[in-house]
């Protein structure tokens, strides 16, 4: 029987990693000047890495106190990231963003992946020392400042 307070909780934190990352593409998106197939290939990978969240997702909510329900989730998150990262990188390279705003928007961008990709790795790897809820509950307090978008002060200039 799956217990409904730790499904609920997963899922909702699935539904803020999905609004996170898909405010981030949108923002990604909207800073194009135009696009071109692999780029549209690279954004088609990551919309195939959206649709194993509900995969990681029911296996993190029936297994929240196993290690590697917690790192499938993590992978995921991953996977996400690295191909958004991915569709930025390429854009840069193949000078598909507006010219205005370049270097900053991509500094900006670039840090707020990576800055968060850095915080999913820590919050996961806790776990190793750790039981598995301790590292669910730093997940979500990350995507609550993620979503909430609160200006903590290291971190303000991403």
């Amino acid at each position: 029987m799956l217990n409904l307070a730790p499904s609920l909780l997963v899922y909702t934190m699935s539904f803020m990693t999905l609004g996170i990352f898909w405010a981030g593409q949108g923002t990604q998106l909207a800073q194009l000047a135009r696009s071109n197939r692999n780029l549209a290939w690279i954004h088609l990978v990551f919309l195939f890495a959206v649709t194993l969240v509900p995969f990681s997702t029911l296996l993190l909510a029936h297994y929240y106190s196993l290690r590697v329900a917690l790192i499938e989730y993590w992978l995921n998150i991953v996977l996400l990231g690295a191909t958004l990262l991915s569709g930025l990188e390429y854009g840069l390279r193949a000078n598909l963003f507006k010219d205005e705003d370049r270097t900053d928007m991509a500094y900006l961008m670039r840090g707020r992946i990576l800055i968060a990709q850095a915080l999913y790795a820590g919050a996961t790897l806790l776990c190793v020392i750790f039981p598995t809820w301790v590292s669910i509950a730093l997940i979500i307090l990350i995507q609550v400042n993620y979503v909430l978008a609160l200006r903590i002060p290291i971190l303000n200039r991403f």
